[in-house]
């Protein structure tokens, strides 16, 4: 059925206040495939808590409002929905313990018409919870499949940032182990669509898929090793889309397009099967 828009610019999501320890960034880290190399000190930066930083995408997991689609009343049909893009800016480098506080809104409505959904914009800005400075911000778009129809605007407010139409300046593989799931889903995601079979070949999945935040830190861990020289402080904005789901286990290959210093295109595939997974990708850092 159509969305309500006064319903949903309404909604009144709960604040919520986490303190995180190294153990939550080691977890993290390690669901995204830092350590797989044991030796390289670069990674082990992420997972030894001796020396630890924090990964960037981290961010996304930090107060996060839990399924909200479907645990408050926005009248989303939410066994519908998709997460469509993601993006993530940060404000300063996250530490690698600490005690924050998200707020979210809804920002913006796209009605692609009946028939065809809708796109909810929701955003997250998460602070120090001692000095209100804030990390980031995290701009989730949301397809609801079937909630289209309500007459709102139908321009989507954010345009992909395109792809060079020539050779990639260079790519790097990273690859991802069978229990690459089981390990991210301890950050806080526990949808069985990622960790039961049966779920998953009901939903049309020959087993269980990686988590597309998962594929987002991934791209983020690849960006980082062939740009920031692992240096995180560095990374500043990280932002794409959604295009085919990625089975643990399999590499991803990020082609990426310098454009300016301190910026570049890029995009995650598989090359196994030809399959682009994440698209439309832009990264900013610090050149």
């Amino acid at each position: 059925m159509p969305l309500d828009p006064e319903k949903l610019f309404a909604l009144r999501f709960p604040e919520i206040r986490q303190t995180y320890t190294w153990r939550d960034s080691v977890i993290y880290a390690l669901g995204l495939g830092f350590g797989l190399d044991p030796v390289d000190e670069r990674q082990l930066g992420f997972v030894v808590e001796t020396k630890l930083k924090a990964v960037p995408t981290m961010a996304n997991i930090l107060a996060y409002p839990g399924f909200w689609m479907r645990d408050l009343d926005t009248g989303i049909d939410w066994v519908k929905v998709v997460h469509g893009e993601h993006a993530m800016r940060l404000h300063r480098p996250l530490q690698p313990e600490g005690e924050i506080v998200g707020r979210t809104r809804i920002v913006d409505l796209v009605d692609k018409g009946e028939g065809k959904g809708a796109l909810v914009y929701a955003e997250r800005v998460i602070a120090d919870a001692a000095t209100g400075e804030k990390l980031a911000t995290l701009l989730q778009t949301v397809f609801c499949r079937s909630d289209g129809g309500f007459g709102g605007k139908s321009e989507a407010p954010h345009v992909p940032h395109a792809i060079p139409e020539r050779v990639p300046d260079l790519s790097v593989d990273m690859p991802t182990h069978s229990q690459m799931a089981l390990i991210y889903r301890l950050s806080g995601d526990f949808n069985p669509l990622h960790a039961d079979p049966v779920i998953a070949r009901a939903a049309g999945y020959e087993r269980p898929i990686l988590h597309g935040l998962a594929t987002y830190g991934v791209a983020c861990h690849g960006l980082m090793k062939a740009l920031c020289e692992y240096e995180p402080e560095r990374v500043q904005t990280l932002q794409g889309r959604f295009s085919a789901p990625v089975f643990p286990g399999e590499t991803i290959t990020i082609d990426i397009w310098r454009e300016v210093p301190g910026r570049a295109a890029f995009r995650a595939r598989i090359a196994s099967r030809e399959a682009v997974v994440f698209n439309n990708g832009l990264f900013e850092y610090a050149a």
